[in-house]
C-alpha cells in the first residue's frame, strides 16, 4: 500500500505517461519504498522532489535513416531520456532492439537514477536506444546505423553533459563505430564522451566484465552475510549475452557450478558446468544460438522454447531481460531450494516475483544495485580518460569489488536503518534517492 503523500504521485504518472507500462513498474516500486523517508525528511515532500524524479530533464526521439547492403533504405526511431543530473553528467547506456520504445528508455533511465547514486561516484541517470535490430546484419550495416544515430546524438552528448556507454545489443563494435563518427563529426577526441570503448582507444580494463563480475560480487556479499558462499552452490544464469558470460565465468572463480544457461530459443542444461570457453565460441565469435553448445558438448541438453527457471538451482541470475520472473517462476524457484538472487539484467523479475522471494526470506539483490558495476566501471572509465591514465586489470577489478561490497553494505544498513532488516530492495531504494534527493535539494529549483 503506497505512502498516502505518494499514491496522488504515483496517479499522476499513470496519467502522464499512458501505455508505458515499464515506467509505471519502476516508479511504482521505488515510490513502495520510500514512504518511510518522508517521515524523517519532510521537506523532499515540500520541495516537490519525488515528482520532480519522476519527471525526465529531457527527452529526445529522433529519425535514424541508413541503408542496408543491397541500398535499401530503412527508418529507425532513436531515443535518449536525460533523466536526472544532480548527482553529475546523465550516464547510462544505449539499447539497440526492435523492443524499444519510449516507455522501455524511461523505466531504464529512471532505474539509472538510483543506480548510479548508489556507486558513490558523480554521474546522474540517462538511457537510450532504438528499435534498430542488429542481429544478423553485417558488420557494413551496423556501421551505417550508428554513423547516423550518432549524426543526430552528438548534438547532445559530452563529457560533462551526458556519457552514454552499451546495453543489449550495443557492444564494442557498435561503440567503435558510435565514437569514430562522434570523433569525425566534431573534430574532437573526447575519450569521455562514451565509455565501453575497446583499449586501443581509451577504454578501460574490465568494463567489458564489470557488470556480470559486480553482480556476482554482491551476490558473494550477500551470502557472507548469511553465513555462506558461492563455494560448491549450484547456479543458474538467464542469458548469454555479455552479463551472463561474465557472471558465469566470475561465478565459477569464486566456486559455484553454473548448471544453465539461456537465449531466447531456449536453454543449456550442463550438470558438470558450463564449458565457459564453448559458451564464449558459440556466443561471442560464431554468433549463434545455444543448441550449438549442446551439439558440441553431447551430455549437455538444449529444452526449446522454455524457461531456464525451471532448472533447479541455489542461486539464480537472471540476466537477460525485463520481467522474465514471473511469480509462477518464482514458487518453482524457491521450492526448487533457491537461497539468493542477483539480478544482472535491470528489473527481471516481477512484482508478484519480487514478493514470492522476499516472503520466502530469499537474499535478493535488485537490478539498481546488483547489477551496478557495469555503471560504475563505466564511471572509472571516465576518471581515466580525464587524468589521461589507464589501469591494470588487477587494479580495475579490485576498485569495482570495492564498490560492489560498499553498495551491499549500505544496502543492508540503510535497510536496518528503516525496521526492513535483509530487505535489499528497500536499502537500495531509499539510499540512492536519498543522496539524489539531497543534491537536488541543495542545488534548488531544477
Amino acid at each position: 500500500m503506497l505512502h498516502e503523500k505518494l499514491s496522488s504521485i504515483y496517479d499522476n504518472v499513470l496519467r502522464r505517461n499512458p501505455g508505458e507500462i515499464e515506467f509505471h513498474q519502476a516508479v511504482r516500486e521505488v515510490l513502495d519504498s520510500i514512504g518511510p523517508v518522508l517521515g524523517k525528511h519532510p521537506e523532499y515532500a515540500e520541495s516537490k522532489i519525488i515528482e520532480r524524479i519522476c519527471e525526465p530533464e529531457r527527452q529526445i526521439i529522433f529519425r535514424v535513416p541508413w541503408t542496408d547492403d543491397k541500398g535499401e533504405v530503412h527508418i529507425n526511431r532513436g531515443f535518449r531520456v536525460e533523466f536526472n543530473s544532480a548527482l553529475g553528467p546523465y550516464k547510462g547506456g544505449l539499447r539497440f532492439h526492435p523492443s524499444v520504445y519510449l516507455g522501455i528508455v524511461k523505466f531504464l533511465g529512471f532505474e539509472q537514477i538510483f543506480k548510479n547514486s548508489l556507486t558513490g561516484l558523480p554521474i546522474g541517470g540517462g538511457k537510450g536506444g532504438s528499435d534498430f535490430d542488429p542481429k544478423g546484419r553485417s558488420d557494413g550495416e551496423v556501421m551505417r546505423f550508428c554513423q547516423s544515430f550518432m549524426t543526430e546524438l552528438y548534438r547532445h552528448i559530452g563529457e560533462y553533459t551526458d556519457v552514454p556507454a552499451g546495453d543489449t545489443g550495443v557492444g564494442g563494435r557498435e561503440i567503435g563505430y558510435l565514437f569514430g563518427q562522434y570523433k569525425r563529426i566534431t573534430n574532437r577526441y573526447e575519450s569521455g564522451v562514451i565509455t565501453g570503448k575497446g583499449l586501443a582507444y581509451g577504454g578501460a580494463q574490465v568494463r567489458t566484465e564489470a557488470t556480470g563480475y559486480g553482480c556476482a560480487f554482491f551476490v558473494q556479499e550477500m551470502l557472507k552475510a548469511r553465513g555462506t558462499s558461492f563455494d560448491g552452490k549450484r547456479v543458474v544464469v538467464s542469458g548469454s549475452g555479455n552479463v551472463a558470460i561474465y557472471t558465469i565465468e566470475k561465478v565459477e572463480q569464486l566456486g559455484g557450478v553454473v548448471v544453465a544457461c539461456s537465449d531466447s530459443s531456449g536453454y543449456v542444461l550442463d550438470e558438470k558446468g558450463i564449458d565457459l570457453a564453448l559458451l564464449k565460441q558459440i556466443k561471442q565469435v560464431e554468433r549463434a544460438r545455444l543448441d550449438v553448445y549442446a551439439q558440441r558438448r553431447p551430455h549437455a541438453t538444449f529444452v526449446p522454447g522454455r524457461t531456464v527457471w525451471e532448472v533447479p538451482g541455489q542461486v539464480a541470475m537472471p540476466s537477460a531481460t525485463q520481467n522474465e520472473i514471473t511469480g509462477q517462476d518464482a514458487a518453482t524457484m524457491v521450492a526448487n531450494g533457491l537461497i539468493a538472487v542477483g539480478e544482472g539484467a535491470n528489473m527481471p523479475t516481477t512484482p508478484e516475483g519480487i514478493k514470492v522471494f522476499q516472503e520466502a526470506g530469499i537474499a535478493y539483490g535488485p537490478g539498481k544495485a546488483a547489477n551496478a558495476g557495469g555503471v560504475a566501471t563505466s564511471a572509472l572509465e571516465m576518471q581515466q580518460n580525464a587524468s589521461r591514465d589507464s589501469w591494470t586489470f588487477e587494479f580495475s577489478e579490485q576498485r569495482l569489488q570495492e564498490i560492489m561490497r560498499d553498495i551491499h553494505d549500505r544496502c543492508l544498513a540503510t535497510a536496518d536503518e528503516y525496521g526492513l532488516p535483509g530487505n535489499y530492495v528497500a536499502g537500495a531504494n531509499i539510499d540512492g534517492f536519498r543522496r539524489v534527493a539531497d543534491a537536488m535539494l541543495a542545488l534548488g529549483l531544477i
